[in-house]
């Protein structure tokens, strides 16, 4: 798909690793020029000496409110438009309920949802102004599937899912498509935080993917004909019966 994307420009969160920086590359390889934004300064400088000026590293703590309410005016200041929106920070606690730590559960609800509510809040007024825009959640494969051993982190994505389905509803007949790509198990940092038995079964099952392969599902959502929106996208080992 390369070069469906050009003259396009992009915001992704989380963009310094993992599912964000795979998705950043293939949209850059496309043709975009891509707002990478992440509390890492380091790696995004990293990147910008990479790809040079069709990087747009920004800096931006989602979490702090002030912060994050800078996403879009720096976007527009750095590259004068937004067309992608790919809101995919994110956070993860697993296990028992009763062993959560509830500062953990509150700084990841707060980035799942909250932030992931409110990025979209703030692009949407540019967006419908200019009667076009496409904006993508990450969600997972644990907002399809009750997974006993992530109540919380779960919950989050179930959420972020009816904010896709609801607001996609609100703003379509602005041009504006909304959709989410939900993975099952990525080889990212996120899973550090997974129950080792868990994460050893699934490596033995060889039942992990890449965060190559989301992002091919990504610009896939992305380079359809403006008729068409991809609401949800699974992606999944074939080996998971679920």
């Amino acid at each position: 798909m390369q070069g469906h994307l050009q003259g396009k420009v992009a915001a992704i969160t989380g963009a310094a690793s993992g599912i964000g920086l795979a998705c950043a590359e293939a949209m850059l390889e496309s043709g975009a020029k891509v707002a990478l934004i992440d509390r890492d300064r380091a790696a995004l400088d990293t990147l910008h000496d990479i790809h040079g000026d069709a990087v747009i590293p920004l800096v931006i703590d989602l979490l702090d409110p002030g912060s994050c309410a800078t996403l879009l005016p720096r976007v527009l200041d750095a590259a004068g438009r937004l067309d992608i929106l790919h809101a995919n920070a994110g956070l993860y606690v697993g296990g028992d309920l009763v062993d959560a730590d509830n500062d953990a559960i509150d700084r990841m609800l707060n980035l799942n949802i909250n932030v992931v509510m409110k990025n979209v809040r703030d692009v949407l007024p540019h967006m419908i102004e200019r009667g076009e825009g496409d904006i993508v959640v990450t969600s997972s494969l644990a907002a399809h599937f009750p997974t006993p051993w992530e109540p919380v982190y779960a919950s989050s994505k179930w959420a972020v899912d009816c904010f896709v389905q609801t607001v996609r509803r609100q703003v379509f007949k602005h041009g504006i498509r909304v959709g989410s790509v939900s993975p099952g198990p990525v080889i990212s940092a996120l899973l550090a935080d997974w129950p080792e038995e868990k994460l050893q079964e699934l490596k033995d099952a060889g039942s992990l993917i890449e965060p190559a392969e989301v992002a091919d599902a990504v610009l896939y959502m992305l380079t359809r004909r403006r008729g068409v929106t991809i609401r949800d996208m699974i992606i999944m080992p074939s080996s998971f019966d679920l």
